[in-house]
């Protein structure tokens, strides 16, 4: 399991709660991380414009790919682990061989910030959610924008493949999820239920189950087959930002605002764990402290900083 947080990144131990390695060396933040399909490499993207591979068991920075013109929000690791797709600002998505880092192609078309890339399970198609409020898919080999589903009425902030390739789900400032028929394009079901953004979507590797992270500080589970939700997961105390399924389906990961990473049996609800880094401001007491704003006051608290 892996945490980023500023410009660090913290791999634990999921059964101890131990970070085993911490991860420096980008200039700013970092927005998405992705694990290699066996593992051994973690790629990150951040505000400073680059993507870095890091090896997993030595913690080194292997390579720092720069093509991006402004920040990178979105990577993933196609199924061979061959092929990396990187998300950005600068209204591009990026496609790199891993092995030669060096840029394949770039795919064009979007007109806003591209918050989410991922690879169909197949790997011969990407899909990517955008602030222009729509989703493209796209051709891996020809670089072809094959479609574009429309649908969203607010910017779409994640996108995920079903196991089989065949759905294809979006979470959006809108506060639903869409259902997509990749094969025709149409969308199937609209999930409801949060009242704030939704951050992150994922399908658990049965393809049963789905799980939405939202700024309304929740995780919902629905059921894909009749698009209702059958449980609300709470817990956090600031927006979730990301959801993710362990590989058995056994565990769900969300990782959130503040500060903490919750560990869930998502049949029963319970929370199995939650994992917490030690702060800069960790147990600081600034009740009654004068003259400091309001943002500085909520910065102190992100980092740690309490008014008990």
């Amino acid at each position: 399991m892996l945490l980023f947080w500023r410009c660090l990144l913290r791999v634990w131990d999921v059964l101890t709660g131990q970070v085993l390695r911490t991860f420096s060396g980008h200039s700013n933040g970092v927005w998405s991380i992705a694990f290699s399909p066996d593992g051994y490499t973690l790629a990150s993207a951040s505000d400073d414009k680059t993507i870095k591979l890091w090896d997993v068991r030595t913690g080194q920075c292997l390579k720092t790919l720069y093509k991006h013109t402004d920040w990178v929000w979105s990577v993933a690791f196609c199924p061979s682990g061959q092929v990396l797709a990187s998300g950005s600002v600068d209204q591009t998505v990026r496609l790199w061989n891993v092995k030669k880092s060096e840029c394949l192609r770039v795919l064009q078309g979007h007109t806003s910030i591209i918050r989410s890339v991922t690879f169909s399970p197949q790997g011969n198609t990407l899909a990517s959610g955008c602030a222009d409020q729509s989703i493209r898919i796209w051709d891996v080999r020809t670089g072809r924008c094959l479609k574009v589903l429309q649908g969203h009425a607010n910017p779409v902030s994640s996108v995920a493949f079903s196991p089989q390739g065949t759905v294809l789900a979006s979470g959006s400032d809108d506060q639903t999820i869409k259902l997509w028929d990749v094969r025709t394009g149409q969308c199937v079901k609209t999930l409801q239920g949060h009242t704030d953004w939704v951050m992150s979507v994922t399908l658990s590797p049965d393809g049963q189950t789905l799980a939405s992270a939202s700024s309304d500080r929740t995780v919902r589970l629905w059921n894909i087959s009749n698009g209702q939700c059958f449980r609300v997961l709470q817990g956090h105390t600031g927006a979730v930002l990301s959801v993710v399924f362990s590989p058995n389906s056994q565990t769900l990961a969300s990782s959130s605002g503040d500060g903490i990473i919750n560990l869930w049996n998502f049949k029963t609800g319970e929370c199995l764990n939650t994992l917490r880094s030690v702060r800069p401001y960790e147990g600081m007491n600034i009740k009654g402290v004068t003259g400091i704003t309001e943002a500085t006051i909520t910065t102190l608290k992100a980092l740690g900083a309490s008014e008990l």
